[in-house]
């Protein structure tokens, strides 16, 4: 999966990688026309130099235009207008499921985002899955094989969306029917519609689709037994989860919130009370994916 973005990146950055070793800890590299190139890994944000060697960030290689527009040049097969559903959404996903968000001067029209152009920055954040990743959290999802709805609160980078992809293996490979809604190509790493991550032998995936719009398709087409989706947060996204509650189908998502607090603050959980059966807090404490706890929603959790 690390040759896949490293044949997208320019031919200078590209040899700036010759030597790289330390791939396992990568979490995402970020280039800013101008702007030294930052590597964010488990071990901290660092720099190369022009030379390859790991260095401080304020000594690391220049990204210079010419790079940037390569490097998109490669990532799209320069075939930019062919991606643009994903381009106005603000990332592309390559092969292997690595995702690369993208900014830029954005172009509307009827004040819609029509696309992105004159990109300044791209970040390249590596798809990795920890299998087993829920093992410690599965015994409370699944018991007696009866799946509990559960939403995961987390603030950004706390391995939520890790945890959501290993629970759907999980679940989806004793047998039960799961569906995900991956409206950012996050949970599956869907590459032109296929999965380039293990979601379970029993998984299917509606990649790129608005949450509120997919689980109503999943309900009409799939019979799920389980939906599962990432960061539900909008209006709609309430009477959506309260559609799954009345069909029976247990739902398993996430939410922004560094405590069971924020939970109570979003106007969408109002829309859909009872969905939920328990929360699952996660924080970097130890790593991110570090569990902080397992809390009731309702008395027969």
């Amino acid at each position: 999966m690390v040759v896949k973005v490293i044949d997208s990146l320019a031919p200078r950055l590209r040899n700036l990688f010759v030597r790289f070793n330390a791939w396992h800890t990568v979490e995402e590299i970020r280039l800013r026309i101008n702007k030294p190139i930052v590597i964010h890994s488990s071990l901290g944000a660092y720099s190369l130099e022009q030379h390859g060697n790991k260095c401080q960030v304020a000594e690391g290689y220049c990204i210079t235009e010419d790079d940037l527009n390569r490097t998109i040049g490669l990532m799209t097969s320069n075939s930019w207008y062919a991606l643009e559903d994903e381009i106005r959404s603000g990332y592309l996903t390559l092969p292997g499921g690595h995702r690369v968000g993208l900014t830029g001067k954005t172009i509307l029209d009827k004040g819609n985002i029509k696309t992105l152009k004159y990109l300044g920055s791209i970040n390249i954040r590596l798809a990795r899955q920890i299998l087993g990743a829920a093992d410690s959290v599965m015994p409370r999802i699944l018991r007696s094989g009866v799946v509990r709805s559960t939403v995961l609160i987390s603030p950004p980078g706390c391995g939520k969306t890790t945890l959501l992809r290993d629970i759907a293996r999980q679940i989806s490979n004793c047998g039960i029917n799961v569906v995900i809604i991956d409206e950012r190509s996050e949970i599956a790493a869907c590459h032109q519609g296929v999965p380039q991550l293990d979601v379970g032998l029993q998984t299917d995936v509606l990649d790129g689709c608005p949450k509120a719009s997919g689980i109503t398709m999943a309900l009409r087409g799939m019979s799920p037994q389980v939906i599962i989706t990432d960061e539900i947060g909008r209006l709609e996204d309430g009477p959506a989860l309260a559609d799954v509650m009345r069909a029976g189908v247990k739902v398993i998502t996430s939410c922004h919130g560094a405590a069971i607090t924020a939970l109570h603050q979003r106007v969408w959980l109002k829309q859909c009370e009872g969905v939920f059966e328990q929360a699952v807090v996660l924080s970097r404490k130890s790593g991110p994916g570090t569990i902080e706890g397992v809390l009731k929603l309702n008395s027969d959790a």
